[in-house]
């Protein structure tokens, strides 16, 4: 293999991260390590990142500001599509994978790099969403994931390398393993990985716990336009704003919060604890408008298409062509897809409360058990007949066979 001199890191400045920094340039023949920051809304944990990276070793950091085109270019394809992966988990890390490693591929090859490296460990999903991305975009690169490599195989072993190495570390000890973006924030580890273990509401470092939410209801407006949200209470924003403003709402009606034991790609079941406020406001009124709007074949079909589009989100498979092609087929479901959906959030329940769009099918002169003069009854006799004919058949066939 040819020598590696230049490695883009994926760095958080988090434990991990930090000790990856020195231990590729002690492992790699003292290779220089960029480190590459991606902000897709992570909040205060940013502030130290910089001075850390280059205390740890870094010879240069990169702070990427990519929280609109986050939602604007997986956020808001995934919404349109309905993914959601097994029917609960709306997608926050998985998505979020993609873009950052997109990233790493495009400082790489600004910077010359040889290789880009990670902290995903090897029991995850996150290495191969990683590794599948820089593969689809730069596949020559080489690809190194210290944890999959090293011999520090626990927390103290790490806090021991990083004393060593004279490493800054927090003196916070996490109870959880955590991801947040804009989108979310995640809970594994700790008691939950007992899945009869209820989750603590002091865990909740977003949600207002359901039972803790006020004791009124709160309704919320929020405006699509060919399926994207563009509006929330009739004031129309950017989509950072936008998320920013349904997530404080949804976080104070204790909205969003999901427990799942799901089946990460690696073949084990894991435990997570989700807060989601904004995007479960988003999701079920995205839901409700293609309600109106959607004729029953597309609806119906669109519902198969979601899974999958969830299973590849999930797996990392973002850049397939057949994840593009899926998007193709979605957009071309949305045009229509464009009104407002009324919603009442109350103790961590959405209730639908209305919804209006200039596409509606629906149509009160058609259903209404009123006297109409578009309708013939009578019309339907005819319709049953053939529709329930291979079951006639197959009716008298059993009678004629005793079968």
């Amino acid at each position: 293999m040819a020598k590696i001199k230049k490695v883009v890191l994926a760095y958080s400045g988090g434990l991990d991260t930090s000790v990856i920094i020195p231990w590729l340039k002690e492992h790699y023949d003292g290779c220089e390590v960029i480190a590459v920051c991606a902000d897709v809304g992570q909040g205060d944990e940013l502030n130290a990142v910089h001075d850390k990276a280059l205390k740890s070793g870094a010879s240069k950091v990169y702070i990427e500001d990519l929280k609109e085109e986050f939602l604007k270019e997986y956020v808001w394809p995934t919404l349109k599509a309905g993914a959601v992966y097994e029917d609960k988990y709306l997608l926050g890390t998985s998505f979020a994978r993609p873009i950052i490693a997109k990233k790493l591929v495009e400082i790489a090859k600004k910077e010359g790099a040889d290789a880009i490296a990670h902290g995903a460990t090897g029991k995850g999903n996150d290495q191969v969403r990683f590794e599948l991305t820089v593969k689809a975009l730069a596949p020559n690169i080489t690809l190194i994931a210290p944890w999959r490599e090293w011999d520090l195989d626990s927390r103290s072993a790490e806090i021991e390398y990083a004393k060593k190495h004279g490493i800054p570390i927090a003196t916070e000890n996490k109870t959880y393993s955590m991801d947040r973006n804009i989108w979310h924030l995640s809970h594994e580890g700790s008691d939950l990985e007992d899945p009869a273990n209820e989750p603590h509401n002091s865990m909740f470092l977003i949600s207002k716990a359901p039972e803790d939410a006020k004791d009124e209801p709160e309704y919320v407006t929020v405006d699509f336009e060919k399926g994207e949200p563009v509006a929330v209470n009739g004031k129309k924003m950017d989509p950072v704003a936008l998320l920013t403003e349904l997530n404080e709402i949804g976080a104070r009606n204790g909205v969003g919060i999901v427990d799942i034991c799901e089946n990460r790609l690696v073949g084990m079941k894991s435990r997570g604890v989700y807060e989601n406020p904004g995007g479960s406001i988003l999701y079920y009124a995205h839901r409700e408008l293609e309600y109106l709007c959607l004729d029953r074949m597309t609806f119906h079909f669109k519902q198969h298409v979601a899974v999958r589009f969830g299973e590849l989100v999930y797996d990392g498979m973002w850049f397939c062509q057949l994840r593009e092609a899926l998007s193709a087929f979605v957009d071309s479901t949305q045009q229509t897809v464009t009104g407002t959906v009324k919603l009442k959030l109350y103790k961590g329940n959405i209730i639908s409360a209305g919804s209006t769009s200039p596409y509606s099918l629906y149509s009160k002169e058609f259903v209404t058990f009123e006297h109409d003069d578009v309708y013939n009854q009578a019309d339907a006799t005819g319709f049953i007949n053939l529709f329930g004919l291979p079951l006639k058949v197959r009716a008298l066939m059993q009678e004629k066979t005793g079968k």
